[in-house]
């Protein structure tokens, strides 16, 4: 199971960490993920972190203002999310996931979204 916190609002240019807390096993295969779907919109990927925490990746809409981050000992990962724009707003899920050799992450077990919403 799969719980994200740290929702809110937040003013443009400011700054929320999001956290994903997993209940239950995980494995060196238990890549995470973080998605987020904005009203309207499909879900759009952020970033994603091995199990190792050796390599990340990011969407281009994020890279340079989200850092994700893991912490295997408390079974957590985070989002840290800087600059915040407006066009951020939506609801952030966390996953755990599969990780293909080209890199792409394949979410396998969704957590419950948590509303961020950056006012102008």
């Amino acid at each position: 199971q799969l719980q994200a916190s740290g929702g809110g609002l937040v003013q443009a240019g400011g700054s929320l960490r999001l956290s994903c807390a997993a209940s239950g096993r995980t494995s060196s295969s238990n890549h995470m993920g973080w998605f987020r779907q904005a009203p309207g919109k499909e879900r759009e990927f952020l970033a994603s972190i091995t199990y190792s925490g050796r390599s990340t990746n990011y969407a281009d809409s994020v890279k340079g203002r989200f850092t994700i981050s893991r912490d295997n000992a408390k079974n957590m990962s985070y989002l840290q999310m800087n600059s915040l724009k407006p066009e951020d707003t939506a609801v952030y899920y966390c996953a755990l996931g599969r990780i293909s050799v080209s890199g792409s992450f394949w979410p396998d077990r969704w957590g419950q979204g948590t509303l961020v919403t950056v006012s102008s």
